[in-house]
Parts: C-alpha cells; structure tokens; sequence
C-alpha cells in the first residue's frame, strides 16, 4: 500500500470519513432522537404528533431501527460484488438527503416515504464507511484501533450535535422543522465527502474479478450457484423460511404476521448466504469467520440493552422525570437526552481507550471479545439506576433526573469497550473479500439488536418497567461473565489477527 498523506499520525482520509459520518449521524440521531416522541405526542394541539399509545410506538421503533442496519446486507453486497465502497457511501448519502427532505413534510405519506429513504441510505452508507476506514491501514497497524476511535468520536459529535439542535428546534418550531434540520445536516456530508475524495484513492473501489495477488475473486451469481448446487444449503433455508413463515403466523397478531414473515424470510435468506460466503473460505478463515458470529451475537445482547435508550429510556424521559431545573427555571426538552450518551463518548473516549493500553502493558487479558464482554457488564449495570428511578417513580410518582444521566454514563463507557472494538474486530479478521459484506452483517446484527430493543420495550409496558430494567442488569451481567470465561479457547479461533498488533506495540 503507497503511503498515503497524513495528519496527526493518521491518514487524511480518515478525516474525510469522520467528517462525513459526524454529518451522517447528525441527520440520524436528530431525528432518532425526535422519532418516539414524535409517535407518542398528542394528536391535537400546538405541536400534534400522531398520538400513539406506548405499546405501539415501541413496536415501530424496533421495526424501524431494526430495518434501517439490516438493509446493510444488501449494501454491503452491492459494494463488494458491484460498483465498491466509495460509490456506495455516496449514493447512501444522496438517499439520506432525499428521506429527511421529505421527513419534512407534514403528511403521512411523506413521513413514511422519508423513513423508507432513509432506511435505503443507510443501507448503502454505514457498513461501507466503516470498511473504507479499516481500508485506510495495512493489516497490523498499530494505528488501526486507535484510527476507529477517532471515527467513533465522529459518530458521536455528530449525535450529541444532533439530538440537542433538532430536539431544540422540535419544541421551538414543530417535530417536521426538526426532521428537516437533520436533512440539512447530510446535505454537509455530501459535500465533505466530494471534496476529500482525493484522500480517498484506492480506498473503495469498485472490485475486480482478479486481485492484485492474482487469485480471482468470487462474483456474486458465483454465490447465489454455490447455494442451488449445495443440497444441505439449500434445504436448510427453504426449511428456515418455511419455518419462520409458520411461526410469524401462528404467533404474531394482525399486520406483524407479514412483518415477521418478512424478516424470517430475510434472516433465512442471509443464512444460506453466509453459508455460501463460508464454503468458499480456506481453512484459517472458517475459524475466524465463527469468532466473527460470535461477535455479532455479543452485539445483538449488548444493542438489545442499550438501545432502550432511544426507545423506554426516551418516553420515561418525556413521562416520568422531573426536568425542570428550577435555579434557571427552565425544562430540559426530553430529546436532549439523546445528546448524554455522545456527550459522554466525547469526553471519556479517549481515557477508555487509555485505559486499554495500559491495561494491555500490563499483561493482563485484553482482546477484543473480553473488552466487549466486559462493555456488556457494565451496560447491564447503568440499568440498576433506572431499577432504582421506577423505584422512586412509584413512590412520589416523579423520578429524579440523575438517574437517567448516571444510567447513561454506565452506558456510555459499556459501549466505548464494545462497539468501537467490534468495528475494528471485523476489518481485522474478516475474509478479505467480504470484508463490507461482514461488515453489512455486523450492521444487520446491530438491526436484530435494536428490534430486541423494541420488543423489551414493548414487553415492559405489561411486565413492568422495574421488572424489565432489573431483568436487564441480571442478563447482561451474567452472559458477559460467560463470555469471559471462554474467552482464552474463543480468541485462538482468530489465529493470531490481533496477536500481530500486540507485536508491534510492544516493540
């Protein structure tokens, strides 16, 4: 790999990335941020919303959120096998404008084409991107997790910088103003990506039938032959679909009998894809791919968690706790909660990461599945503040705002030892071939997280929430305990992918 120009220690690229994603995840968060409560608000008055129950709103929520990262899939196959990374980051963007332009519109039909878009966009943009970033290095480069971090900072400028400017134009204006701010936004991040494409060279391009080492690569009709020729492939997820089609029938109510056929249909299809993708990987690769599933299990459990944080954590803002701050007189606008979590990566992320290395001089165990067993601990336990708020709610029928922030401190640093750690995981040990292909199933995981997320949230409303928020301390606790006491027979499945980093560190 030429060596490419640099600033601060890193590629210029990188910075181009950051740049772009800060403005991706400004448009996102902005109006993930207005979206619940948006749904829930009164159907009448000065700022109607569409008047929802809660039970309902958190349904939608999950089925969104889920839709949006499983549309990675197909992006990062249209990536891989089509037109590359780059093309795909910039026709995502292009798609994002168009949905939050539209978000603005006041009229269903426009609320949910905008949603529809945005769930295209992100498909083609956010599992691509963060295979540009990992594109930017040599395998073994110190530099590599320290390059996701700064990304990761990005991610987070831009959620903290979007949820407290639409969540304040929201109140000021109406809910449609602020979607629209959030469309603004991106329209930024197409322009910084146009711009720093010259820093880009190389990175995300459209692939080749033959590599540069000269093995050839695999197209995708070679994929789609490998499932009709193998017959236990191929029987596997015609029995999946006729599976999942069975139960979402006999199991769900009204119009979620077709949703849920839908994603068993999906979730079977992508199955027999990744068996595809693992019949035509060599032997290393096969071990690394199954730590690979693993990791993306770790994710769904740790997402299933935290995500409760733009769907019950954001109504019982809004419904339970006391906001007003009474020495300025002024409420705090329940979408504001949304800028905490970035708020907090912001500042703590980099004495997390500092925190790692020191750790890893030490001696002591720190690959990336024990740092992530440890980030989904730690999220389990912010949630015993929120046990501890539905306590007092129950007492004096308002709970104070400390509780929220306490839980998404927890939170946050929980997710500083998982998330960012998996994106770096997955460019390290993924079949290089179908690094953005991993990648779009890492980001359809995220989506299976976040629909658990609604279905917890969902349940919460009948099982109670101190029951669901206890329940989620006592889980997360003990699978992340159960992960790190396999993890030493676990990370040799990743045949020395990590080991190469240490290396070079030490020296």
């Amino acid at each position: 790999m030429a060596k490419r120009e640099e600033m601060l220690g890193h590629p210029k690229g990188l910075f181009v990335l950051f740049m772009v994603e800060i403005w991706e995840r400004f448009s996102y968060y902005g109006m993930r941020a207005l979206l619940t409560l948006f749904l829930a608000a009164p159907a009448v008055g000065l700022n109607p919303g569409y008047g929802w129950d809660n039970d309902r709103t958190l349904a939608f929520y999950g089925w969104y959120t889920m839709l949006v990262y499983l549309s990675s899939i197909p992006g990062g196959i249209l990536a891989d096998k089509f037109i590359g990374q780059k093309k795909s980051v910039m026709y995502g963007g292009a798609l994002l404008v168009a949905g939050h332009t539209v978000l603005a519109i006041n009229a269903q039909w426009a609320f949910f084409t905008g949603l529809a878009l945005i769930i295209l966009g992100v498909g083609g943009l956010k599992a691509n991107i963060s295979s540009m970033v990992g594109g930017l290095y040599e395998q073994g480069d110190v530099r590599r997790d320290k390059g996701f971090y700064i990304f990761y900072i990005g991610i987070n400028v831009g959620a903290f910088t979007g949820a407290l400017a639409t969540g304040w134009v929201a109140v000021e204006w109406g809910w449609h103003y602020g979607f629209g701010l959030a469309g603004i936004g991106m329209v930024f991040g197409q322009i910084v990506l146009m711009y720093g494409k010259k820093y880009l060279i190389g990175i995300g391009e459209a692939p080749k039938m033959v590599s540069e080492d000269g093995t050839e690569t695999s197209s995708f009709l070679d994929l789609v032959k490998g499932l009709l020729t193998s017959k236990f492939q191929l029987v596997l997820t015609l029995l999946l679909m006729v599976l999942s089609v069975y139960l979402s029938w006999n199991y769900a109510e009204g119009i979620e009998k077709i949703a849920y056929s839908l994603l068993g249909l999906f979730l079977a299809l992508s199955v027999g894809f990744l068996g595809m993708v693992y019949n035509d990987i060599d032997a290393q690769e096969k071990d690394r791919f199954k730590i690979l599933l693993l990791s993306f299990l770790i994710i769904i459990v740790f997402l299933g968690a935290f995500e409760q944080a733009g769907g019950l954590m954001n109504l019982y803002a809004q419904q339970k706790t006391d906001r007003v701050i009474e020495m300025l007189n002024f409420e705090v606008p329940a979408a504001w909660f949304q800028s905490v979590n970035a708020f907090f990566i912001i500042t703590l992320g980099t004495s997390v990461a500092g925190f790692w290395v020191w750790w890893q001089n030490r001696g002591l165990e720190s690959s990336s599945l024990y740092r992530m067993a440890v980030g989904v601990i730690i999220t389990g336990l912010g949630f015993g503040f929120m046990s501890l708020a539905s306590i007092e709610y129950s007492n004096t029928e308002s709970s104070a705002i400390y509780w929220l922030i306490l839980a998404y401190l927890l939170h946050t640093v929980g997710e500083l030892c998982t998330f960012p750690v998996a994106l770096s995981f997955i460019t390290k040990v993924a079949p290089i071939k179908y690094v953005s292909i991993m990648m779009g199933v890492f980001w359809a995981a995220t989506g299976l997280g976040n629909k658990v997320a609604g279905v917890i949230g969902q349940a919460s409303q009948s099982a109670g929430e101190l029951e669901t928020f206890t329940g989620l301390v006592i889980f997360c606790v003990l699978f992340g305990l159960l992960i790190i006491a396999f993890v030493k027979r676990l990370k040799k499945l990743a045949h020395g992918a990590e080991d190469v980093i240490l290396e070079k560190s030490n020296s």
